[in-house]
């Protein structure tokens, strides 16, 4: 029975960090596609939770679609998983100040350019 317990909680825990991650980087994309289609120099800040478990943060664009995602990879009960979220706009990581991997609430700092939006985290 314990065994079966302990199996049961670790699945209802990866699903909560996997959907965690998934508000995570739909709140991103969404601010983002607003910030871009406002124009340069807007700028917006939003807050977003990363769970315990999230080993990268990328965004990588597609080399046949031209498109950008936000990419994440996971460590859970199942093993490693990457999980990709596409954008409709071009999007890039600041260099400056990139997403933490680390646990807990972020304040990322979205910025529109001339071509891009700029997604960094916000001290």
């Amino acid at each position: 029975i314990i065994f079966v317990i302990l199996f049961y909680s670790t699945q209802v825990q990866d699903s909560i960090k996997f959907n965690q991650i998934e508000r995570f980087a739909k709140k991103v994309i969404s601010a983002a596609e607003s910030t871009f289609y406002s124009g340069e120099p807007s700028k917006t800040t939003i807050n977003g939770y990363i769970p315990n478990g999230v080993t990268d943060i990328q965004i990588l664009e597609d080399s046949i679609t031209l498109e950008d995602s936000i990419v994440f990879t996971v460590s859970s009960a199942s093993g490693t998983s990457i999980i990709a979220y596409k954008s409709n706009v071009p999007i890039e990581m600041s260099t400056i100040s990139p997403i933490s991997t680390s646990s807990g609430l972020k304040k990322i700092l979205i910025t529109a350019q001339s071509n891009k939006v700029l997604i960094g985290q916000s001290s």
